[in-house]
């Protein structure tokens, strides 16, 4: 179905929102990195802190007076720009909307000793939790994912993040060329020492655009096959969950009650403003009583959305049944599953009703998925599969 054209953002329905703020500046470009994200030699901050606030002014009517559920600072490296330009977007943010002491702001950083003597201002800035991108505690695999700090830095970093703040957490990437149930059995029991709150652990995945891309596609090096990944990951969860951590998302790990709420809302499928280069929002709104949902882009390139008048670049309202693409996807990354409400909220229809039905039953019966009255989730052994169940869900959609 074609989409609906906008020129403006409306008016959000939603009473709360979250939102993003995207710091497009790295020291240098990671192998495995697909995000926009920029090295750099010289940054105006004063030309990128008046930006920010411009747009957070002149999309104010967005979220004034909205309770505020989150304040994600992305990158990028967010922890390289000063603390200063981080407390001028939270008090702009509290002049027109409410932040309380529930809103969660994080601010991601990389674990360089620069970076993090940054924490105290941050902190003292209004950041109330830090996400600190490790990926890896021994010196050789950060070599090979092309990171500029060392395992003693990384350390360091989480002395100094557990100085400041209750809440904290850490990035480990594995499933790494040669690595074994052993190896990274060893790895992840050191990194678990030093643990908060919450913990992210990704499988490194490949990505089209990226320098591994071409390194893999030129068999330079090979990732671990399907049935070793599968057994690094239960692994995992078997070690997360004997340190009382609950797997509530893909890769995602918490504590009871420090499940990240800005990413609780993407997945949950609820407002978010996005400002900065290439930042994305999706705020839903009531047209003649029917819940829609708007989707909208910045300007992707950091010099050219710093320079713009208008810095919005594409803006649409979806359809249903990408809306219905949206919530799934989304939702399914979740260990309790999609909230099949929000599907009929936006759709009038729930799962079971915009699937074909003997692909569903197939499904169900090889117990890779999981359906009642409240929420569709995929099982234990779907949840590994994920991205190729979604596939074939889309590929027997009713909708």
């Amino acid at each position: 179905m074609k989409k609906e054209k906008i020129l403006i953002l409306r008016p959000n329905n939603a009473k709360e929102i979250s939102i993003y703020i995207h710091w497009p500046f790295c020291v240098s470009k990671c192998p495995y990195c697909d995000f926009n994200s920029h090295t750099f030699e010289k940054i105006d901050y004063s030309s990128w802190e008046k930006a920010y606030l411009e747009d957070l002014e002149k999309f104010s009517y967005l979220f004034q007076g909205k309770n505020i559920n989150s304040i994600f600072f992305g990158g990028g490296t967010p922890s390289l720009m000063p603390p200063s330009i981080a407390a001028s977007i939270i008090s702009k943010i509290s002049q027109i909307a409410y932040i309380t002491q529930d809103t969660e702001i994080t601010l991601e950083a990389n674990p360089s000793s620069v970076e993090s003597s940054k924490f105290e201002g941050f902190k003292q800035a209004g950041v109330n939790r830090i996400s600190i991108g490790i990926q890896s505690f021994n010196d050789k695999n950060l070599k090979f994912l092309g990171r500029k700090h060392s395992g003693k830095e990384a350390l360091g970093a989480l002395e100094v993040a557990g100085k400041y703040f209750d809440n904290y957490s850490f990035d480990l990437i594995y499933g790494l060329p040669d690595q074994t149930l052993d190896n990274w059995h060893k790895e992840l029991e050191f990194a678990l020492n030093f643990a908060s709150k919450h913990i992210s652990l990704y499988q490194l995945t490949i990505e089209k655009g990226t320098p591994f891309y071409s390194m893999h596609k030129r068999k330079e090096f090979v990732l671990p096959d399907q049935e070793v990944a599968a057994n690094l990951y239960d692994l995992t969860n078997n070690m997360l969950e004997a340190r009382g951590f609950e797997l509530y998302e893909i890769s995602s790990y918490a504590q009871k009650g420090f499940e990240s709420k800005h990413n609780l809302n993407y997945w949950q499928y609820g407002d978010y403003l996005g400002i900065g280069p290439g930042a994305h929002s999706r705020l839903s709104f009531l047209d003649e009583g029917i819940n829609r949902m708007q989707a909208a882009e910045m300007i992707y390139k950091p010099a050219d959305w710093l320079k713009a008048n208008k810095r919005l670049r594409n803006v649409e309202v979806l359809s249903q049944q990408d809306i219905a693409k949206e919530i799934i996807m989304m939702g399914l990354r979740l260990i309790k599953g999609m909230n099949d409400d929000v599907l009929e909220k936006f759709t009038g229809k729930r799962f079971e009703q915009i699937i074909d039905k003997p692909f569903l039953q197939k499904l169900i019966g090889a117990k890779l998925l999981e359906c009642d009255n409240a929420a569709t989730r995929l099982s234990d052994r779907g949840i590994k599969l994920h991205s190729k169940i979604i596939t074939e869900i889309f590929d027997h959609f009713l909708i």
